[in-house]
């Protein structure tokens, strides 16, 4: 386990490094002037001797190698620097919005898992019956239905005709509701078709047969054999299509007016706010990197024949 730890530490900060420069690089190279968005030039009349000295103030004349070093010298002291548009820190920026995009994450997950699970365990128990024609037919429409305009149907329907659900904004756990299960129909569609098969193929195999043979009831089959030897593909899944999750809460915010980090980041991006950009692109960074490095210890679990590989090893 230490050395596993040890080598997922040396990981984490080549990943970071990688990012943290990549991210950086193309924020600067990016179209638009952070300066005039700072200055508002649409709105008041600045001189070009005002927009220079700005520059100079914020060290937009130093090579970006240049830039880049000093930035990452303040992010290893946990300094992501201040916003252009608030002068807030954006670490505070960052974490006060956190909470919210968590809630919308953990709400999805849990709208999936209440879709995924039922539709691919009866398709795959029932391969053929209607409950799996269900199941296909959920799984075409979560894929072929864009998430933001199924979440314009949610909010014409509870929010505007029914009136049951808020529209927007964020006002207690009630507020999520829509925008969690907006994202949470719309990532089970490729659950529910991953689970039916990987299930069809655990249940295929030997040892089920064989516990069949020993007299075992198949509720116990099905939960403490078939159903675990069948959650790897779907772990790995889950941890490759983060990043589309997180996308995908991005979108939502914006469309729900959910003040989480992905309305935050889009509000950064249109104001040309580096330091908020480059803030959340990190941090966006580290939950993924942070969430796969889970999702592979835990195959320690799922997987016997990975302890017994490492016992071996040892």
């Amino acid at each position: 386990m230490f050395r596993i730890l040890r080598r997922r530490f040396l990981e984490v900060a080549i990943f970071l490094l990688a990012i943290s420069f990549i991210s950086f690089l193309f924020v600067r190279l990016a179209p638009g002037d952070p300066v005039l968005a700072i200055l508002r030039v649409e709105d008041v009349s600045v001189t070009n001797e005002q927009v220079e000295t700005l520059r100079e103030e914020l060290g937009f004349h130093d090579p970006l190698l240049v830039q880049y070093g000093r930035w990452l010298a303040d992010f290893a002291r946990l300094d992501f620097g201040n916003s252009y548009m608030t002068n807030q820190p954006v670490i505070a920026m960052i974490l006060g919005g956190l909470p919210a995009t968590l809630e919308l994450t953990a709400g999805s997950l849990l709208f999936m898992l209440m879709v995924a699970i039922p539709l691919g365990s009866l398709g795959a128990l029932r391969p053929g019956r209607w409950i799996d024609q269900v199941g296909r037919g959920v799984s075409l429409l979560g894929a072929a239905i864009p998430s933001f305009w199924l979440a314009l149907i949610f909010i014409d329907l509870f929010a505007v005709r029914w009136g049951i659900l808020p529209p927007m904004g964020r006002d207690g756990l009630i507020s999520a509701i829509l925008p969690s299960l907006t994202l949470g129909l719309a990532i089970s569609s490729v659950y529910v078709r991953l689970l039916r098969s990987s299930l069809l193929e655990s249940l295929s195999q030997e040892f089920i047969r064989a516990g069949r043979a020993r007299g075992l009831t198949e509720t116990r089959l099905f939960f403490a054999h078939a159903f675990r030897h069948s959650l790897p593909p779907v772990v790995t899944v889950f941890g490759v299509s983060l990043g589309s999750l997180i996308g995908g809460v991005v979108v939502i915010e914006v469309i729900f007016a959910y003040p989480g980090i992905g309305k935050l980041v889009v509000d950064s991006i249109r104001a040309r706010d580096y330091p908020v950009i480059q803030g959340y692109m990190l941090v966006m960074a580290i939950i993924v990197f942070v969430v796969n490095s889970a999702v592979d210890l835990s195959y320690r679990y799922l997987n016997p024949a990975l302890r017994l590989q490492e016992r071996k090893r040892s």
